[in-house]
C-alpha cells in the first residue's frame, strides 16, 4: 500500500467514527454500546492491518496510534455496557432459614 492510500484509510476512518458516534442521541448511546463493540472491534482489526503494512515512521506511529485509541474505546465501551448490565440486576434476596 502507499502513503497516501494509508493515510486516506486512517482519514476516513476519523470522519466516519466521528459522524457515527455523533448522530447517536445520548438516551441511546449506553444500550447502543453493547452492538457498537462488534463495530470497535471490526475498526481495531482494520488498524492491525494498516500497522501490518506500514512502511514508514509516519505510517508505523499513526497505526499504533490508531490501535492504541481503537483498543481504549473497544474496552471503554465492554466497561460501560457491563455497569449498564448491572443497573437492571435485581437486589440478591436473603435466605430464609427454616426451623427445624
Amino acid at each position: 500500500m502507499t502513503t497516501m492510500a494509508i493515510l486516506t484509510i486512517f482519514l476516513l476512518a476519523i470522519f466516519v467514527g466521528f459522524e457515527v458516534v455523533s448522530k447517536v442521541s445520548t438516551t441511546l448511546h449506553t444500550p447502543l454500546m453493547s452492538g457498537a463493540n462488534a463495530i470497535h472491534g471490526i475498526i481495531l482489526v482494520g488498524a492491525i492491518i494498516v500497522a501490518d503494512n506500514a512502511t514508514s515512521t509516519l505510517e508505523t506511529s499513526l497505526s499504533i496510534l490508531a490501535v492504541v485509541l481503537a483498543t481504549i474505546n473497544m474496552v471503554g465501551g465492554f466497561v460501560v455496557t457491563d455497569r449498564m448490565l448491572e443497573m437492571f440486576k435485581g437486589k440478591p434476596k436473603a435466605k430464609k432459614e427454616v426451623a427445624k
